[in-house]
């Protein structure tokens, strides 16, 4: 089963592979913030569940099933942040929110909350109105 975590390097790793062509252990560390030794643990036990081949000195690459749960958890966290964007939710807490909330829903929610991205993407009227009603409801509310 996968936690967190392990989805979390999986969508760097494929996002990573998909922007350069490959990912190190260096770059998958800076992007996550953590140490080296940490992400060369976190690829030996996305080898041991089969996500990633993983030899010793040598390098990595996502298996097809990791790549398929790579882009699957790029593709969460991109539709969560386009829903909070149509919140007008700022970037920063945007970016926050997404993170904490990827990992704790539901994959029918998931599927509900990207056909109502889907919808409001498919209809610019619709669109511009949910926006436009955040947006004065927000004014109203600051200004009590």
């Amino acid at each position: 089963m996968l936690t967190p975590s392990m989805e979390d390097y999986l969508e760097k790793i494929y996002e990573l592979m998909k922007e350069k062509g490959y990912a190190r252990v260096s770059d998958i560390a800076s992007s996550l913030s953590v140490q080296p030794s940490s992400v060369t643990k976190m690829l030996q036990k996305l080898d041991e569940q089969s996500y990633v081949t993983y030899e010793k000195y040598r390098g990595f690459v996502l298996t097809n099933s990791g790549e398929q749960l790579g882009k699957a958890m790029k593709q969460r966290h991109h539709m969560l942040a386009e829903l909070l964007r149509m919140l007008q939710i700022p970037e920063d807490i945007l970016q926050a929110d997404v993170e904490g909330i990827e990992h704790h829903v539901s994959p029918q929610t998931l599927s509900k909350l990207s056909r109502l991205v889907d919808y409001f993407q498919s209809d610019s009227e619709r669109l511009d109105a949910l926006m436009l009603y955040c947006y004065e409801a927000d004014h109203k509310t600051s200004s009590r």
